[in-house]
């Protein structure tokens, strides 16, 4: 694979634009062969003289090894700053071989029937539709449905069904610990499961099963590539802490806009009546003062 076409995977993927500095923390490694930057010799594969460890250079490789202990010991300021100076100049390339790469792939975009684009925005590079296809992605975007939100409780329902379908109402509220009845009816009418028949016991239960629209929403290619219970709950501590934080963030939206009550109101407005009124408590402070 190219690295003009690992770049444009990696600018398609991202959600933020993608600056140069991450893109040469990627690809440095593959960018600076192709520079002609190669790793510095160590003393134990090259004498000081260029020898190999097979010849006979014992004495010369134990002198290189105490010079080299009595810089590292006593390294000069100047010397560090050389090594930093150094490590900008090969930062600098690598970013310099990748801007050539990026501005071909670039033209690529510009000068091809394409409806994408790579703009340069806020720093960093990210794809976008090209303007004059605006139209048909707004009347695309009309036509969506609104994006589903899941609440816990649903998530944790449709986890039971996906992993243990197809099962009845009872057995996932059993596992769950708790009534699942209303919960399955918002799924049922988003389309996520559907029944399954009924099951051969007493009372013949309905069993419920996931659809094919739970399979696109999810990104699914068969019920055999759900996630393991391990990485479920994981996503599911996730999501009960992000809502948690969404209703303290909301409890305290509403504190701070609640108005006084009454009884403060009224316990305020008599306390200034009192300080402000002919003989009241102002008028006696100040004469007691004077």
């Amino acid at each position: 694979m190219s690295l003009k076409a690992k770049l444009e995977a990696v600018v398609y993927a991202a959600e933020e634009p993608v600056t140069l500095a991450q893109l040469a923390a990627i690809f440095s490694e593959e960018v600076l062969p192709g520079l002609g930057e190669t790793a510095s010799p160590r003393a134990e594969e090259t004498g000081p003289a260029g020898l190999s460890p097979d010849e006979d250079s014992a004495p010369a490789l134990e002198e290189a090894s105490t010079e080299e202990a009595q810089l590292a010991e006593g390294a000069t300021p100047a010397a560090e700053s050389d090594e930093k100076k150094s490590a900008r100049q090969r930062d600098r390339r690598v970013r310099q071989a990748l801007q050539v790469v990026l501005d071909e792939l670039i033209a690529d975009y510009a000068n091809s029937e394409r409806g994408m684009e790579i703009r340069e925005i806020a720093g960093g590079y990210r794809m976008a539709t090209k303007p004059e296809y605006h139209d048909a992605v707004r009347g695309f975007v009309k036509s969506l449905k609104p994006p589903m939100k899941l609440s816990l409780q649903a998530l944790e329902t449709l986890a039971v069904i996906a992993y243990k379908q197809p099962v009845t109402a009872p057995e996932v509220s059993e596992i769950r610990g708790v009534d699942s009845g209303g919960v399955l009816g918002g799924l049922v009418s988003r389309k996520l499961i559907t029944t399954a028949g009924r099951k051969p016991v007493i009372g013949r239960p309905i069993l419920y099963k996931t659809t094919k629209e739970f399979l696109l929403r999810f990104g699914l290619k068969d019920v055999n590539d759900l996630p393991s219970m391990e990485e479920f709950e994981k996503m599911a501590g996730e999501l009960a802490e992000s809502e948690a934080e969404g209703e303290v963030q909301d409890a305290g939206m509403r504190s701070s806009e609640e108005p006084a009550s009454p009884e403060s109101s009224a316990e305020a407005a008599a306390e200034q009546q009192e300080l402000t009124a002919p003989g009241g408590a102002g008028e006696s402070n100040a004469v007691a003062e004077s």
